[in-house]
């Protein structure tokens, strides 16, 4: 794909966010688009949110577990950045309309470094030397591409259809636990929504992070001390309208809520 057409793409994505609003899938527009290509896109997009005020603080890995990959129909990890303005306080009312588009609600665990890390070669036992703790997350993810209608393409290149996020108020050592045995539980509207097992995310969250970090390795991209990872969804993804309450919770470690008015 020329430059000029991955400039247009970016663009265009950055303008639909602004304007809440969705695009046709760029895989109908450009059926030989590779990830690579993808990627790039997604690099204006995000340089466009960082020219307007935005602040890189993280990333995030996505479509990791089988339920949201069968939901997508998308069969592989994607990848995106976090900025600052995607993040809510705990308990926060989330307005939909004119932030969101097509919002559905994931809960994840997040992971908070002490130290820099950088692929290619990152295994678990990296990650876990790097991370300083752990946090229960709320992904809120938000497409704009239209009806979901995604590829593994589309999502990359829409910086893994990445909205908003919420972390939990307590951070623990992951060293304290066993990673793949936490057990989630999601509640919408105060009723069980959905239940997971941390070993939804690729049999092990570190597995997921290990990943994300060796792929954005082959782009030259480090994850650095203090920044946030978001590992992936341990459940289906929730749609969620104005007035719907979110909320889950870790065993033995805390939860987080968020309301969309």
């Amino acid at each position: 794909m020329t430059p000029e057409k991955i400039s247009e793409y970016g663009e265009a994505l950055f303008t639909a966010l602004r304007e809440g609003r969705t695009l046709a899938p760029l895989t109908e527009r450009e059926p030989d688009i590779t990830i690579e290509d993808a990627y790039r896109i997604s690099q204006v997009f995000l340089q466009r949110r960082i020219d307007a005020g935005e602040r890189v603080v993280g990333k995030k890995i996505g479509v990791t577990s089988k339920p949201v990959q069968d939901m997508l129909g998308v069969f592989q990890p994607d990848f995106g950045f976090l900025t600052d303005a995607m993040e809510c306080p705990d308990g926060a009312n989330i307005p939909i309309a004119g932030n969101l588009i097509q919002p559905r609600a994931e809960g994840e665990i997040a992971f908070r470094l002490r130290k820099d890390l950088q692929g290619p070669g990152v295994t678990e036992a990296d990650v876990l030397d790097a991370t300083a703790t752990i946090i229960p997350c709320f992904e809120i993810v938000d497409s704009r591409i239209d009806d979901w209608k995604i590829r593994i393409q589309d999502t990359v290149a829409d910086n893994a259809s990445c909205g908003v996020y919420v972390f939990g108020r307590k951070e623990v050592d992951p060293r304290d636990f066993d990673l793949p045995s936490l057990k989630m539980s999601i509640y919408k509207n105060g009723e069980l929504h959905s239940e997971g097992l941390g070993s939804a995310v690729q049999g092990n969250p570190l597995t997921a992070v290990a990943w994300l970090a060796n792929t954005l390795g082959e782009f030259g991209i480090p994850f650095k001390a203090g920044e946030v990872i978001l590992s992936g969804s341990l459940a289906p993804l929730i749609p969620v309208v104005a007035g719907d309450e979110m909320s889950l919770e870790i065993e033995g470690i805390g939860g987080c809520s968020c309301r969309f008015v």
